[in-house]
């Protein structure tokens, strides 16, 4: 199976999970219990994906520039700095922690 046979299967299974998700009845979301796990679930696909892109490299776990640059940004998130301001000195630290060989 080639790359791109690869992106297209995957491309339409994707839209027709998309498409099943509209035929789900809206009652059965409703309730507070389906409701709240549909929003946890949310959040831990979310810091699932911070954490894989964070930590992995391939198939190793790797701790690079990229963990203090996450923890900054945490810090920053949590006293409610803008957005851009947290990107940016994320990417700062990173940068810093790269050009001063403290790690990869």
């Amino acid at each position: 199976m080639t790359l791109w046979t690869a992106v297209l299967v995957a491309s339409l299974l994707c839209f027709v999970l998309k498409a099943l998700g509209y035929l789900i009845p809206p009652r059965w979301f409703a309730a507070p219990a389906p409701s709240r796990i549909i929003d946890l679930l949310t959040v831990a696909l979310l810091g699932a994906l911070v954490a894989v892109q964070t930590l992995g490299v391939g198939q190793q776990i790797v701790v690079d520039a990229r963990v203090p640059a996450l923890l900054v940004a945490a810090g920053l998130l949590t006293v409610r700095a803008p957005f851009l301001v947290v990107v940016v000195a994320a990417a700062v630290v990173a940068a810093l922690l790269r050009l001063w060989g403290l790690a990869a």
